[in-house]
């Protein structure tokens, strides 16, 4: 059938003049956009209904091709004068535009930098807030990725190192025997060669049994550890390279007041004749710290661990979280420029104040004059130099306790170096391992530090007399030391190293430590559920003249059994109560199976050590890290010997072991 041919003309049915005038219009802007995306034409179409209404098309700007049609008109009708002069005050508009759109857009990536935010309501600063955590959420996605991929390549790596350690292991191994042939074909006694084979077997089997633990170690001369606690048997260790120490003890275990207890030992010490209830586990399970403490992983306690090579005796774990206490919640410690923006504990200004000191921090080296920004940090204190950054209250206050460590707010007024040392020194722990805090703990609790040190002391003939009660020290009629008795035996020697029970005459209290131990079920709430973490409280946010600190390890460390852990609040006494002063960390445990409240005196030495040659350790204090104890420590070694020990050891000699 033939098509008819419409004649066109105006159609009087009103119905049928809209449905054409619907279905042309649409067909006649489908046809100008072929156009224009076809022949890549400008094309501009505006369309007025019989009723008034206003339909339009453009391939760009309608406002844009108007103006251009304009200026063609003119161009058409114009003189080559007035042309000229049209072309520039087009020029002029186009600059103008240019020039208001580049000044807004330099406004607000300087709202993005935190600077000219005064004129904005709040409305504009909550949409700000919301483009810039956007922004930090993707590139700490792809800063994540790409962290993953390091760690897939680095775990390869160490795939491959281990097969071919494995393989120098055969060698090795081949050539044992080799020379044991050789040997005993040249009369050498076989045990012999036994021993020293069994040496080489056993070192591979310490460094195989790991269960997913950090090892520590280095390469260098072995040092005979002696003492009684970990003060003692640390500063001797250092210096038993001259010399001769003998190890006397009124206890009949190793470690002193820093030793670890099962849970038979615990229930004697606290209740006596009773006897712990049967849903707690066995008592061989429980490594019950009595001076709970953990170590600093890029620390100086690391440092004196390496350098004596007791690291052999030890396996590590990484701590899970560190936390802060502030108006009323717990979180996590800001370390680095992204935690510190990504850190619930500041408002959107502050993050970035806070992410400008994090960036100082991390790239401060002391040798380098260029990263110190023109300030000396040995001439101002603490107080100016934080002042540049404009922190807040709360801010200095969880930086300097937190993470510098620092006991009280005397800190603020001393030089500066000291506090950025330890602020560094903190996010270089962090970092060390990957982990949720710049801590480290022994598996099997601290009391392994004293049994590692016994240890390495057996090897190299070291002698030890436990329980040895009442040992008195003898000194000569110029009131220098000349020996220590015990049971009517008397061992002579030049120097004594002793805790303060030793010497009660010659030290003088200087506080008294509250302590709370507690046996819980479930992890301390609100930290992630870690199963290890260390909580400080700051004394501005208890109102106190001194920091609280909580302490939690579990089975995951091996001092309790599996669904167990084990919690310490401790705190400087300042009252004769030690419930009602450890309340406050004691509630934010939760429910506890089993409580115990202890408090100890703290004494310093008194005497002149250079006069009777007794060099007396401090009283441990109420932290639960170590960076105060060691001080004591590389002092007394000074004392000592007159020397500065050298703790240049190789951090990177600490590696994790892979669980068999």
């Amino acid at each position: 059938m033939v098509r008819q041919k419409i004649q066109i003309k105006k159609i009087d049915n009103l119905t049928a003049r809209q449905v054409t005038f619907s279905k042309r219009r649409r067909g006649l802007f489908k046809k100008a956009q072929e156009l224009s995306t076809l022949c890549d034409a400008d094309i501009g179409l505006i369309v007025f209904s019989a009723t008034g209404k206003l339909f339009e098309y453009s391939s760009s700007s309608m406002m844009q091709l108007i103006e251009k049609h304009k200026m063609q008109s003119e161009r058409d009708n114009n003189t080559p004068e007035q042309l000229q002069s049209s072309n520039l005050q087009s020029e002029k508009k186009t600059y103008a535009t240019l020039s208001r759109d580049f000044v807004e857009k330099n406004r607000e990536l300087r709202q993005l930098h935190g600077e000219e935010l005064q004129g904005l309501g709040l409305d504009e600063l909550m949409k700000l807030e919301k483009l810039v955590e956007g922004g930090i959420s993707r590139v700490l996605k792809i800063k994540g990725d790409k962290f993953m991929r390091e760690i897939s390549s680095l775990k390869r790596k160490a795939t491959q190192l281990q097969e071919e350690n494995s393989q120098l292991k055969q060698q090795s191994q081949a050539r044992l025997n080799e020379e044991g042939q050789n040997a005993i074909e040249q009369g050498h006694s076989a045990d012999s060669i036994t021993n020293n084979r069994s040496l080489v077997n056993s070192s591979h089997q310490d460094c195989n049994d790991s269960d997913t633990s950090l090892k520590l170690g280095r390469n260098g001369k072995r040092i005979i550890p002696w003492g009684m606690n970990h003060q003692q048997r640390v500063t001797l260790n250092l210096t038993s390279k001259r010399l001769q120490v003998l190890h006397m003890d009124k206890n009949d275990y190793y470690g002193g007041e820093s030793s670890s207890l099962n849970l038979i030992q615990l229930w004697k010490r606290f209740r006596g004749n009773d006897k712990p209830p049967e849903e707690l586990g066995t008592s061989k399970e429980y490594n019950v710290d009595m001076i709970p403490k953990f170590a600093m992983a890029n620390g100086t306690l690391v440092r004196v661990l390496i350098h004596t090579d007791v690291t052999k005796y030890l396996n590590f774990k990484a701590v899970d979280g560190s936390f802060v206490y502030n108006k009323g919640k717990i979180y996590k410690v800001p370390a680095t420029d992204v935690e510190a923006l990504k850190s619930p504990l500041m408002g959107l200004f502050e993050k970035r104040r806070a992410r400008k000191f994090f960036l100082y921090v991390q790239d401060f080296d002391e040798s380098d004059p260029k990263t110190h920004e023109g300030m000396d940090l040995n001439k101002i204190t603490a107080k100016e130099f934080i002042a540049k950054y404009e922190l807040e209250d709360d801010t200095i206050d969880f930086i300097g306790h937190a993470l510098a460590l620092f006991t009280d707010d005397n800190y603020l007024a001393q030089p500066a170096m000291d506090f950025v040392k330890r602020v560094k020194l903190y996010a270089e722990s962090l970092a060390r391992f990957q982990a949720g805090s710049p801590y480290i703990y022994p598996m099997y609790g601290l009391g392994e530090l004293p049994q590692a040190f016994a240890r390495l002391s057996a090897v190299y003939g070291g002698t030890y007399m436990l329980n040895k009660p009442q040992c008195k020290v003898e000194f000569d009629e110029g009131g220098k030391v000349v020996g220590v008795t015990s049971e009517g035996e008397t061992a002579k020697c030049k120097k004594v190293v002793c805790d303060p029970s030793y010497l009660p005459d010659k030290v003088q209290k200087v506080g008294k430590v509250a302590r709370a131990i507690c046996i819980m079920s479930h992890p301390i709430p609100n930290t992630n559920d870690s199963h290890s973490a260390q909580v400080i409280l700051p004394q501005k946010q208890l109102g106190r003249k001194s920091d609280m600190y909580l302490f939690c390890c579990s089975y995951f460390h091996n001092v309790a059994p599996k669904g167990k852990y084990i919690a310490f609040v401790s705190t400087e006494a300042e009252t004769d109560d030690p419930e009602k002063e450890l309340k406050p960390g004691v509630d934010i445990l939760g429910a506890v199976d089993e409580i115990f409240y202890e408090t100890y005196d703290r004494f310093v030495p008194s005497h002149d050590s250079a006069a009777d040659n007794c060099f007396i350790s401090k009283s441990y204090d109420p932290t639960t890290h170590f960076e105060s104890t060691v001080m004591d420590v590389l002092d007394m070694y000074s004392k000592i010997t007159g020397k500065v020990v050298d703790l240049s050891v190789d951090l990177s000699a600490a590696s994790a072991a892979a669980e068999e």
